[in-house]
């Protein structure tokens, strides 16, 4: 299994850029897919971007997934901040390969999560 710890989060005016990281632990051998999801208060939990144990990088807009396999951490650039950005923020990882139905509302369960980090962008 692995550990996952989320930073960077804070409060920003809108337009700026922040970029959060997850710390990964545990047993980093094993090929995981790993994703950034986040959640507003009263919604769903969203689906961002996730990447496989084998890629670098990733956009989807404003957002940006990235990984350090020297270091084990996963980032998430997310630029030109906007008020409904704020949110708390997840990093997620399950094993195997990534599907593309990961970031769509009724994907699959990840099964090892951080505990969040809170994004709040005002305007």
């Amino acid at each position: 299994q692995v550990q996952l710890v989320e930073s960077g989060g804070g409060s920003v005016q809108a337009g700026g850029s922040l970029r959060l990281s997850c710390q990964v632990s545990g047993n980093t051998e094993k090929r995981y897919c790993m994703g950034w999801f986040r959640q507003a208060p009263g919604k769903d939990r969203e689906g961002i971007l996730v990447i496989d144990n084998d890629d670098s990088a990733s956009s989807k807009g404003r957002f940006t997934i990235s990984k350090d396999n020297a270091k084990n951490v996963l980032h998430l650039q997310i630029d030109n901040l906007k008020t409904e950005d704020s949110a708390m923020y997840y990093c997620a990882a399950v094993k195997g390969l990534c599907l593309f139905s990961d970031t769509l509302p009724r994907g699959r369960n990840f099964t090892y999560w951080g505990q969040g980090t809170q994004v709040t962008v005002s305007s």
